[in-house]
């Protein structure tokens, strides 16, 4: 239930080995820096196409040909962004970000140490902080993939903030992971607005309602998340 296998369906070797050694899917997000390092290298390789007003940092970035990168784009890397991969004006790239084919960055949208598995869409307005989304998972407009809790504040002594626990069917589970955004299996959407809470795992192919704030922990595949509202109408006096 809880395995990378759980999420994604693993189509060539490349894409699985974003998640080789991985017990639980959730150990691939800390990885995410290796991989970056390990597919750029030191230096910078732009083989696609940027749009003039775009800004490229002198960090590693790799732009493979034929990804598009629109104006008025900020790239500060490192970052990975694979041949036919998009990212759309107005959009922020910050460290360790990979878009395989496919995947679209959308217009002010911004990531940080984030995995677009091949045509993963955040096309509009999103945070996808500390997160995976799995194959052909789109963001509805607005959706924010929080990745650090509202009281976990540092400790005083330590200066290091507690790990994430998940809690499924009973049994306690410790990520080890102080910012962890959601992790969103093929074929997943969210509607308009919706925020996923640090800790959040759906299963493939399942929908999240628009405006809905989703707590952490996991949501079953092939299910269909509501948020029901009662607005009544009155007259104005």
């Amino acid at each position: 239930m809880l395995t990378p296998q759980d999420f994604f369906a693993f189509q060539d070797e490349f894409t699985a080995s974003f998640f080789a050694g991985c017990t639980y899917v959730w150990e691939a997000i800390p990885k995410i820096k290796e991989h970056v390092a390990r597919l750029v290298g030191s230096e910078q390789t732009i083989l696609g196409t940027v749009m003039p007003g775009s800004y490229l940092s002198d960090r590693p970035i790799f732009i493979g040909e034929g990804a598009v990168i629109e104006p008025c784009v900020y790239i500060e890397g490192p970052a990975y962004i694979a041949p036919g991969a998009t990212v759309r004006h107005g959009a922020f790239i910050r460290d360790n970000v990979i878009l395989l084919p496919g995947a679209i960055l959308g217009h002010a949208s911004e990531a940080k140490n984030a995995l677009f598995l091949p045509d993963a869409h955040a096309p509009h307005f999103s945070y996808v902080g500390d997160s995976i989304l799995g194959h052909r998972v789109n963001l509805g407009a607005g959706t924010k993939l929080s990745n650090l809790g509202i009281l976990s504040g540092k400790d005083p002594v330590t200066g290091k903030r507690p790990s994430i626990q998940l809690t499924i069917d009973d049994k306690i589970y410790d990520t080890g992971l102080a910012k962890m955004g959601a992790i969103l299996g093929d074929d997943a959407q969210t509607g308009c607005n919706a925020v996923l809470n640090p800790g959040t795992l759906i299963g493939p192919r399942t929908l999240v309602y628009a405006n809905l704030s989703l707590r952490k922990g996991y949501h079953a595949a092939d299910s269909i998340i509501k948020f029901r509202q009662n607005p009544r109408r009155v007259d104005r006096t």
